[in-house]
């Protein structure tokens, strides 16, 4: 059937960019890959705010059960190499994490599979499976309104969540860490590789409505011996710095044209200007909109379709006026719900 084999076409097709790229292939990659599994979602599951990856996502088990099956004939068919993996859970106990419940448990141990592309060398195959076996960072949040720790009292700047409980960082072992803030990659890299526990900072921002990375905290020593490395060979780095400010313009540049093609040949009726311009929009660097996401570099089909819903809602309805008029968020995008509808189906023929 028709369905069908788009999907599994979808699925292939990010397989295989997974694995040209990472060099193995797991399902959770691929489902981020076609925007089934948002990050939002996933860093929600690793701390432990959903009981499992399943309950999030926006397919029957049917359809679910359709692309994982694909996922796995694609691997068999080209050799990869399939060894069990386990997730663990954000949190200092590093608890086993379930994918799949309920009428999805058949599926679980397909969660747990962790593809390798053949013919690895020994180094580059131990390389590829450390990645895999990485345990996910630990999170503290700045907090933004009045809180108490559930252990002792007390309360902080910084709040540590365990099972949405918040801890001081003392109570949470965390106290002795030093703050660093981002914007220096090589210093942060370093400090955090040089640390035996370490924890990263971020912030909600109210506006934007998500979480944005504000630095992290490292041992006091490991900072230390990171910023000697640093200014030991600061010439050298700033040279890195021009070359990969070059090479980034280069890639943004090719990425909106990718973006862009995508768009003409999802939306042929879209004025190509327009096209273009929803590209840009939503490829930006550092914005933190859908063509930044994941599954946006894949160019995931989801995600292009909804860069373009989104410059249709604010450029060709009055969705905007709503929301300064007072109107919940939801209810305008009732209210704008056939305007959008009628232009993308002018935009497909």
């Amino acid at each position: 059937m028709q369905g069908e084999a788009k999907l599994e076409q979808r699925v292939v097709e990010t397989a295989e960019k997974l694995l040209s790229k990472r060099k193995s292939v797991t399902a959770l990659d691929v489902l981020t890959g076609i925007g089934w599994l948002p990050e939002n979602v996933v860093k929600s599951w690793q701390q432990g705010r959903i009981p499992d990856l399943t309950t999030a996502l926006p397919v029957s088990t049917e359809k679910l059960s359709f692309a994982l099956g694909a996922l796995q004939r694609w691997a068999g068919a080209n050799g990869l190499e399939g060894s069990e993996i386990e997730h663990v859970a954000a949190t200092r106990d590093r608890a086993a994490l379930t994918a799949a419940s309920g009428e999805f448990a058949d599926l679980e141990p397909l969660f747990r599979t962790h593809w390798i592309m053949p013919g690895l060398s020994e180094a580059k195959r131990a390389q590829v499976v450390a990645r895999q076996q990485k345990a996910p960072d630990l999170f503290v949040w700045v907090a933004f309104k009045e809180w108490t720790c559930a252990e002792c009292g007390g309360t902080g700047d910084l709040q540590y969540l365990e099972k949405e409980v918040p801890h001081c960082l003392d109570c949470a072992d965390l106290g002795h860490l030093v703050f660093l803030p981002s914007g220096d990659a090589t210093l942060t890299r370093r400090a955090k590789k040089a640390s035996r526990l370490s924890a990263v900072v971020t912030r909600f921002n109210r506006s934007r409505k998500r979480q944005e990375r504000q630095g992290i905290l490292v041992e006091e020593e490991a900072l230390r011996s990171a910023e000697e490395q640093c200014f030991a060979d600061e010439d050298v780095r700033e040279r890195r710095r021009v070359r990969d400010r070059e090479r980034r313009a280069h890639e943004d540049v090719e990425f909106i044209a990718r973006f862009h093609t995508a768009i003409t040949e999802m939306f042929p009726g879209c004025p190509p200007e327009r096209a273009r311009a929803i590209a840009e929009h939503a490829g930006q660097r550092g914005s933190g909109r859908v063509g930044r996401s994941a599954a946006g570099r894949e160019l995931a089909e989801r995600a292009v379709f909804l860069a373009v819903v989104a410059s249709i809602r604010h450029l060709d309805t009055d969705y905007d006026d709503l929301l300064m008029a007072g109107v919940e968020r939801q209810a305008a995008r009732d209210r704008i719900h056939s305007t959008i509808d009628a232009v993308l189906e002018r935009w497909r023929s």
